[in-house]
């Protein structure tokens, strides 16, 4: 104890309050506490990787308070790295019209075509930049659990507010192994889990989500099955955001939603705001869901990188597998555009149609 005590810690105490014996992060019961020195010699013992600076630190509930999450886009340079100039255009134009977070290399943002040098990178920039006037949510889940902890790890380390979560995708796992997964990247700070099955072929069932509500790093659950399920959360409690852009006003206003996670808002961030925040209001939702309708007509964010060239305001490159939508699509934007008015998009460039030949599609 005295040693333990030369380190700052107490097994007693609040100083370091993970350090439980019966902690869920440790799976022997019999394992004995020692010194850092010490543990850093004994394979598999982990102490966590954070800090208990303030400056960035970030409760569940400031997460939850969040009503319009923006998933932004990641554009590029002609030779395949990140434009930060265009990416802080994009970052300050959703400031000014009223986003309060952003999900950060989501799948909107192809975090799944970074490296996760890029990624954190991404993460960084934003916080360094941004971070004090929106809320920086990284997406840092994996379907390695190893993976995803070391990447959360740094995501926090970097200053980002809260964790995107999703289970583990394409391979898959059972529901002990789900559990498993989720509660070892929750203890590092705020988190949403996010629900995609069309994309991780798998649903995270209601149980799961009741399980580990518990937990006070849960800040609530981006989900994607539909409104039945939202009013499941919302009923226990549970914060939810709707992860479909064509459900979220209803699951607003009529099912206890706490708001959206958007691909939409990347193009007209103050109307998505307005839908989030000024009540019902069908007429602006009947307004914009030819704009949603178009932009998921294809996988996400193939409609989305497509419609932010013809605004001018990214370069037209895409990184393979994604190819731009062909001319006759990229005409009907045009027209949505024009329905809907220039002035509710981002921007200050006239909508373009563009040739297939402004398109560069980058293998490398």
């Amino acid at each position: 104890m005295a040693a333990l005590k030369s380190f700052g810690l107490s097994l007693k105490g609040t100083v370091f309050p993970w350090l439980r014996h019966d902690d869920h992060i440790y799976k022997r019961r019999d394992a004995k506490w020692m010194t850092p020195q010490a543990a850093a010699v004994i394979p598999n013992f982990h102490l966590p990787m954070r800090s208990f600076e303030v400056k960035n630190r970030t409760a569940s509930e400031d997460i939850q308070a969040l009503r319009l999450i923006t998933a932004i886009k990641t554009p590029y340079l002609p030779d395949g790295r990140i434009d930060l100039e265009a990416y802080d255009g994009l970052v300050n134009m959703q400031i000014q019209n009223g986003a309060e977070g952003l999900i950060v290399g989501g799948t909107t943002g192809e975090g799944h075509l970074l490296l996760w040098d890029e990624h954190i990178m991404l993460i960084g920039h934003t916080v360094n930049c941004f971070g004090g006037s929106i809320k920086v949510i990284g997406n840092t889940g994996s379907n390695s659990t190893r993976e995803a902890i070391h990447a959360t790890e740094q995501g926090f380390a970097v200053g980002m507010h809260a964790a995107l979560q999703i289970n583990p995708y394409y391979g898959k796992t059972s529901i002990k192994g789900m559990l498993s997964h989720f509660e070892n990247v929750l203890p590092m700070g705020p988190t949403i889990i996010y629900n995609v099955p069309s994309r991780a072929c798998q649903d995270i069932p209601p149980h799961v989500i009741h399980f580990i509500s518990g937990n006070p790093n849960l800040a609530g659950v981006k989900e994607c099955v539909g409104n039945d399920r939202v009013r499941q959360y919302t009923d226990r409690g549970i914060f939810v955001w709707s992860g479909n852009d064509d459900e979220c006003h209803d699951s607003r206003w009529d099912h206890g939603a706490t708001g959206v996670i958007s691909v939409t808002s990347n193009l007209v961030p103050g109307a998505m705001r307005e839908l989030m925040y000024e009540g019902k209001n069908g007429m602006l939702n009947s307004k914009l869901l030819p704009l949603i309708n178009w932009l998921f007509q294809e996988p996400n964010p193939i409609g989305l990188n497509t419609a932010l060239a013809q605004l001018g305001v990214v370069r037209p490159i895409f990184r393979l597998p994604y190819e731009p939508l062909p001319y006759e699509k990229r005409l009907e934007f045009v027209n949505i555009v024009k329905q809907i008015g220039r002035e509710n998009f981002v921007g200050d460039k006239d909508v373009q149609v563009l040739e297939d030949v402004d398109f560069i599609s980058l293998a490398r």
